[in-house]
């Protein structure tokens, strides 16, 4: 049985974030795209098939070329899960900043009486 693939698997291989970058702004074909690694066009095909399972490409045909097509509104559930984390972080680090402000109002105060 195979497992869904989700988004978050197809980011978590830096291949596969580099062929994102590659295509975000323009359509490239598979050529293309395995000329920017250092690893076997077969190898790239099998990180297309996770990106396209996944809705990040797509794939389109023109005459015998396939060309890899962005579609990174998937991506948003990736955005949407961080966030939380994100005001998480924040509200920790306000609390830090309050209580390093009080510890620099107390050293002021103690050097003040010396």
């Amino acid at each position: 049985m195979q497992t869904r693939r989700d988004v978050f698997q197809a980011i978590a291989d830096p291949t596969r974030r580099g062929i994102i970058n590659l295509i975000a702004y323009q359509s490239l074909n598979l050529n293309a795209i395995a000329e920017n690694f250092p690893m076997s066009r077969p190898a790239i095909s099998q990180h297309i098939k996770v990106l396209t399972e996944c809705g990040l490409i797509i794939i389109k045909k023109q005459g015998r070329e396939r060309y890899c097509e962005a579609r990174l509104q998937q991506l948003n559930e990736v955005s949407v899960w961080i966030e939380r984390y994100r005001r998480l972080w924040d509200e920790q680090f306000e609390a830090l900043d309050e209580v390093l402000e009080e510890l620099k109002a107390k050293e002021k105060k103690k050097n003040k009486r010396k």
